[in-house]
């Protein structure tokens, strides 16, 4: 018997949400059927079957990470070919048996945002100090959150052409989180929000409706734990490469046809 965690890529597009559900399609509903098909897992109970975290419903992945129990060999690619292309292991690592994948070193997501707004970078990154440490984030949540205090270890705005990209690193996330830091970055950045209003928004007594960014702009990009390595299967990478790239043609095609369609429409 040997306990194995596998990092798991996928594109959130197709799927309701990473956590497996009745009569939806899921990435973990996928993934279960795949262990199981190659007899990796007869019963999720009897393997010790575990996540590292829930992703919602359009939300991507480079970096979560299961473990489980088995008495096979693990094969990545063996397990990759009973999975859709947009779901792939890409790497594996031996691990104690004590391994829990909740209980992660750090995680890092990245929010990106198109910057139509010209948005003021320097405020931006003045506001991205902000959440930096431990704070009460009952306002970034839900308001029911038993235990809403986090510590963010570093959030950085980097700019690629058009794209604002906003990374954030820390131990584990409240739900929405990430996504409503990135509402506030922007609103921000587009002087709808002060950031001394902003201060405000860590104080639980103080109520802020804050609108969650779209779940499309957020990756997952890692899960790191102390003392895990993983080894990353080239093969996976190549093919769920191949997949993320017919994916950005066609949103391509999909964007220059609305592109051409606006130009027309002003145009008269």
């Amino acid at each position: 018997m040997r306990k194995v965690a596998l990092k798991v890529a996928y594109i959130g597009t197709d799927f309701h949400g990473f956590q497996r559900q009745p009569d939806f399609k899921t990435v973990e509903g996928e993934l279960i059927d795949a262990l199981k098909n190659a007899n990796l897992i007869d019963n999720l109970k009897d393997s010790g079957y575990a996540i590292a975290g829930r992703t919602d419903r359009g939300v991507h992945a480079l970096g979560n990470v299961v473990s489980f129990r088995t008495e096979e060999d693990v094969i990545i690619n063996q397990i990759n070919d009973f999975l859709p292309k947009d779901i792939r292991i890409l790497a594996k690592a031996g691990v104690r048996f004590g391994f829990k994948p909740r209980f992660a070193k750090y995680r890092h997501y990245r929010y990106t945002i198109v910057n139509n707004d010209d948005l003021n970078l320097d405020k931006i990154r003045e506001a991205s100090k902000i959440f930096q440490g431990n704070h009460d984030f009952s306002n970034f949540s839900k308001r029911s959150e038993r235990n809403p205090v986090r510590k963010v270890d570093n959030v950085e705005i980097n700019v690629n052409d058009n794209l604002l990209i906003i990374d954030v690193i820390g131990e584990s996330f409240l739900w929405n989180m990430v996504r409503k830091i990135a509402t506030t970055l922007f609103l921000v950045g587009n002087s709808e929000l002060s950031i001394e209003k902003l201060q405000t928004f860590f104080d639980p007594s103080t109520t802020a409706a804050i609108t969650p960014m779209p779940p499309e702009g957020l990756i997952l990009m890692d899960t790191i734990y102390e003392g895990v390595a993983f080894k990353y299967d080239e093969y996976a990478k190549s093919k769920f490469l191949s997949a993320l790239m017919d994916e950005y043609t066609y949103n391509q095609t999909i964007a220059a046809a609305e592109k051409i369609m606006m130009d027309e429409l002003i145009g008269h």
